[in-house]
């Protein structure tokens, strides 16, 4: 198995482009890792593209990776679209991965995108509720229940907070959102500009059981790119980061637990990359909500199961801190871009690594790893994906 290297990253900015297309946003995101890596779309053996909703959103079910990639320099070229809900992005990174690593393509190309309807409300409900089993929703909440507000946050948070074997407390659950506007503040590329404070997270409206409004990701649109290249490719710039583990799980089936699966995946990472929870420098984790973020902490193997709340309530994650967790902003702070989110994470990581991150950067990393989920089936998630990333 050869090496992969991150060689080029790109990404618009994650807020409502209500002016902007999907095609526009691809393009731009493409256009930029290219160029930071330095080479020409010819020098490109295949593209993966991830994207979650726009079928349900537009109606382009089919061949939506070659209609935003026509103007771009890439067609021509092996391209193959996926959906996996908010991992959509992970998952052709995870592909682009497989086919460097294993010598099918010198060169390859992940983009992941989404592009949400900010006029008709209704149909971006149905397309986001589309993540879980609609079979299941309707069951529960009746057959109109698609169309009712962001039903798969709301179980999501709900869930994950009353599973019966970890309650967060309501200040902390806001610290994470505090931390995460804060660190994407300092992000140009980043939906939300402006810091919030503790009392303002916990005053906003109810979302989920203790979830308030500002504990959760706003929905956005964007796009990002990443470049990956074989050791020995010949063009272009010379990479600073690598993927050392790319590893990908589907849902168990069997409702054991939401985040039970994650400390095996996480194990699978670190040992393909050589590394332990210790060595990691900078993460960038799926914080679907604040609870969700605390989970992944332990799940992850950043600390014990029950020492999530003190890592946020200490510093541990934060900018400055030990570890820091989202520097982007996370999706609280920087957006959530369904198909672009995961891929969005690694840009982060690669820009991280290569200390090109201005003032949200960490000092001196040298192990990052990123940790993105999507959809949910039952209580188990629907996929998980894990990146590490070496400099």
């Amino acid at each position: 198995m050869r090496g992969v290297w991150v060689q080029g990253v790109g990404i618009t900015r994650f807020t409502k482009h209500v002016d902007r297309s999907a095609r526009d946003l691809v393009e731009e995101a493409v256009a930029s890792a290219l160029r930071d890596a330095e080479i020409a779309a010819r020098h490109v053996g295949a593209v993966y593209v991830g994207n979650a909703l726009e079928g349900a959103i537009t109606g382009q079910e089919a061949m939506r990776a070659p209609t935003v990639l026509r103007r771009t320099g890439l067609m021509g070229v092996p391209i193959f679209g996926v959906e996996n809900a908010d991992a959509s992005g992970a998952t052709v990174l995870h592909l682009a991965w497989q086919a460097v690593a294993y010598g099918i393509h010198d060169c390859a190309v992940a983009v992941g995108y989404e592009k949400f309807d900010h006029v008709d409300r209704a149909k971006t409900r149905r397309a986001a509720n589309s993540c879980m089993d609609l079979g299941e929703v309707s069951e529960m909440f009746g057959a109109e229940s698609s169309d009712q507000p962001s039903v798969v946050l709301r179980l999501s948070g709900a869930f994950s907070w009353g599973d019966g074997r970890r309650r967060f407390e309501a200040e902390p659950l806001a610290m994470v959102a505090v931390k995460n506007r804060r660190h994407g503040s300092l992000n140009a590329c980043a939906h939300h500009q402006e810091p919030v404070t503790v009392e303002q997270v916990l005053q906003s409206r109810p979302f989920a059981g203790i979830l308030t409004r500002l504990m959760v990701p706003s929905l956005s649109d964007g796009a990002a790119c990443v470049v990956l290249c074989a050791t020995d490719f010949p063009r272009g710039r010379r990479p600073v980061a690598a993927i050392a583990a790319s590893v990908l799980r589907s849902g168990r089936g069997d409702d054991l637990g939401v985040w039970d699966p994650t400390r095996t995946l996480a194990r699978r990472a670190y040992e393909m990359a050589g590394v332990g929870p210790e060595d990691v420098a900078v993460a960038e984790v799926h914080d679907l909500s604040s609870v969700g973020e605390l989970y992944a902490y332990g799940e992850l193997g950043f600390c014990h199961e029950d020492e999530s709340e003190r890592l946020v309530v200490d510093g541990v994650t934060w900018l400055g801190g030990r570890m820091p967790v989202n520097p982007s902003g996370g999706l609280i702070g920087r957006g959530h871009p369904f198909g672009a989110t995961g891929i969005a994470q690694v840009v982060e990581l690669a820009m991280q690594l290569e200390g090109r991150c201005g003032p949200r950067q960490v000092p001196g990393p040298r192990v990052g790893l990123a940790h993105n989920i999507g959809g949910w089936i039952g209580s188990d998630l629907g996929a998980e994906v894990i990146h590490v990333l070496k400099r």
